[in-house]
């Protein structure tokens, strides 16, 4: 597997094109303020039909494949976003679709897998990333879509950037969260090709800090991982990602397991939006770091399947008012 690759302003616009039937163009909606002069903009990815931004590049790569790759049956490993992109794009087209899950995936997730008609396969989390460490893939017949060096599921990702700069042409900063990077690679891709100048902010968990971590020391490195945004917790930036986030990536800020748990509860009661931890990051990012030094601002909620239980006890926790 090779560098990934920044895409070009017409690969994109052509998967936004490929993808415009089965996508939202989520609207920007302004963060919930009491006075009414929020300058964040929300991207709730929250409203496409998987609950997640995931549809956008997974359903695009699958759309790329020939009919007879996409007869050997569709394959993935995910926490739990991509899975169910992969099954409602495998459900789409008519075939199978399976994904590698870890174990501990929220059950909500491992539900809507089934639920759409694909099979999760659960395995510990050591063994997911053995398998991508070691391409297991790749001794298999399915037709596998990488959730994050797939070139095509990137593609389809950066359609969020060109519905940013539609929306709102005098953005200065766009907050993206990071896990493998596929969808901040994409989206920054959009936006640097048609304004430079726009700011690429890249967030994590401070549980989870992988890309943090490989900028500070200049190459990819790994990191323990502790965090409630199930969604972005990878523990490694890998080789062929890390260049172009480099290369693309203006700056990365960290996040408290804290400040997450109030912005979801802020999203649910203020904008009346249910995200997950790894949704809630960006605006979380947004709210510490100074107006004057990040302008006019959208953050990217980039999913919104959060257990039940999880959401309860976030809400009913006084602490976080």
């Amino acid at each position: 597997m090779g560098l990934a690759t920044r895409p070009s302003l017409d690969d994109i616009r052509q998967a936004a094109d490929r993808i415009r039937n089965v996508i939202v163009d989520t609207p920007l909606v302004p963060l919930h303020s009491f006075d009414s002069t929020s300058d964040i903009l929300l991207k709730p990815e929250i409203h496409q039909a998987v609950t997640s931004f995931k549809l956008r590049g997974i359903f695009n790569a699958v759309a790329s494949l020939s009919d007879d790759e996409r007869q050997k049956g569709l394959s993935t490993i995910s926490a739990g976003n991509t899975a169910q992109a992969l099954a409602w794009a495998a459900r789409y087209f008519r075939v199978s679709a399976r994904s590698l899950m870890p174990e501990g995936a929220p059950r909500s997730k491992i539900e809507a897998v089934r639920a759409y008609g694909a099979t999760p396969v659960l395995v510990p989390v050591g063994e997911l990333f053995r398998y991508l460490r070691e391409h297991g893939w790749e001794s298999e017949p399915y037709a596998y879509i990488h959730p994050w060096t797939n070139q095509n599921v990137m593609i389809g990702h950066a359609s969020i950037g060109l519905e940013i700069l539609a929306d709102c042409p005098d953005v200065h900063s766009v907050f993206v969260s990071v896990g493998g990077g596929g969808l901040i690679a994409g989206v920054a891709s959009a936006l640097k090709a048609l304004k430079p100048s726009v700011q690429v902010i890249a967030v994590e968990p401070q549980g989870c800090p992988s890309l943090h971590a490989s900028f500070e020391a200049g190459k990819p490195r790994s990191v323990d991982c502790d965090t409630i945004c199930d969604g972005v917790a990878v523990p490694y930036i890998t080789e062929e990602m890390f260049p172009l986030l480099r290369e693309l990536v203006d700056d990365v800020v960290l996040v408290s397991e804290t400040d997450v748990k109030r912005m979801i509860r802020h999203l649910a009661l203020g904008n009346k939006m249910i995200v997950e931890g790894a949704g809630a990051l960006s605006a979380a990012a947004a709210k510490t770091v100074p107006q004057k030094k990040r302008g006019k601002s959208v953050a990217v909620l980039s999913g919104g399947s959060i257990d039940s239980n999880k959401l309860t006890a976030i809400l009913n926790d006084s602490s976080l008012e």
